[in-house]
């Protein structure tokens, strides 16, 4: 028995079987260019999803053009290139290039990662305040919230500056015991 072999048909058959409307004859021709097709969409157009879809339009645009073809005018692989390209064209006029968006400089403003730092070393810090005694507590309020001086706190809480500066000393020596006991 003579092996026999199996002719595969030209471009210029599938495009004609595709006319008549052979899903076959048109499967046969995605399968053999649907690569190319991309390679040429990528380098026209330089992204990957528009590309595809640019492909896409290329194989819809030969399955209903198929019947424009004539083989005396050239060859099935130049009519579909050339199908190809005028629907790249095509897409790449619908659908303009996105618009880039401008980069955004840095916020100067905390990120969450800061603000959850910050908020958790308030609580600390509120805890270890707790901790002081009564009489060295409103000291470091009025100065670190209220934002007095230690002039002004001897003059609001009616005390000596001598001892708002000894409160103060004793008070921060407290807080740094205790906040240094919180993070070991």
């Amino acid at each position: 028995m003579s092996d026999v072999e199996r002719v595969e048909p030209t471009d210029g058959q599938l495009i004609m079987r595709t006319a008549g409307g052979d899903r076959r004859a048109f499967e046969e021709l995605h399968t053999r260019y649907r690569r190319a097709v991309l390679g040429l969409a990528l380098r026209r157009i330089g992204d990957r999803g528009r590309a595809e879809d640019a492909t896409q339009d290329a194989f819809v645009a030969v399955w209903r053009s198929a019947r424009t073809y004539d083989p005396a005018r050239g060859s099935g692989t130049s009519w579909l290139y050339a199908v190809a390209r005028n629907a790249i064209t095509d897409r790449l006029r619908r659908t303009p290039e996105p618009v880039a968006e401008a980069v955004e400089s840095p916020s100067g403003e905390p990120g969450p990662p800061d603000e959850v730092e910050a908020s958790w070393t308030a609580w600390r810090v509120h805890r270890a305040l707790e901790v002081l005694p009564d009489n060295e507590r409103p000291v470091i309020e009025l100065a670190y919230w209220g934002g007095l001086s230690q002039s002004e706190i001897a003059t609001r809480l009616e005390i000596p500056l001598g001892t708002v500066k000894t409160r103060t000393r004793s008070a921060l020596a407290r807080l740094a015991d205790a906040l240094e006991e919180e993070l070991r």
